[in-house]
Formats: structure tokens, sequence, C-alpha cells
């Protein structure tokens, strides 16, 4: 499957985040930067928003999260984990 182009300011954003992204914890790495390329580019801009605020997130948390353990509170950062949770390897 192709992707759509990028601009300028997006394929910089995408670099920054794919930095962010790497979190020491190769499972994390490997969630977050799989939804970098796969679903990163067609999302709309409120989504985007709400990775940016995962990224913000302590790791033992994503962690927690990723795996079943816990659950965020807030519903749209838990809508977002569940939705990485489920992209195919």
């Amino acid at each position: 499957m192709t992707q759509p182009p990028l601009s300028d300011a997006d394929e910089i954003e995408l670099r920054r985040l794919r930095w962010r992204c790497r979190r020491g914890m190769r499972e994390l790495d490997q969630l977050l930067g799989r939804y970098l390329d796969r679903c990163w580019r067609q999302a709309p801009t409120d989504e985007r928003v709400v990775f940016l605020r995962l990224l913000d997130t302590e790791d033992d948390r994503l962690w927690h999260w990723f795996m079943g353990h816990e659950r965020p509170t807030d519903a749209e950062l838990a809508t977002l984990v569940d939705h990485i949770r489920t992209l195919p390897p």
C-alpha cells in the first residue's frame, strides 16, 4: 500500500516523533513505531494530538496499558491504546 505524500512540515514532524517513540524498551518501540508507520500519516489532527499526549506518558505506565494490566482513565488515550494494541505485527 502506497502512503500519501507528506508535506515538508509533516516529514519533519514524523522524524521528530520517530525519535520520541524510542523508549528503550523494544516492545514499546515496536508498538509506537508500528502506529507511526501504519496510521500516523492518515490520522486526523485530533488523533495526532492524542498520540502526542500518549508520548508524554511515562514508560512504565505505557507498558501497563499496552500489556492490558491497566487502562487509561482518559477515554481518548484508552481508545488509541486499544487501536495500537490491535495493529497486526
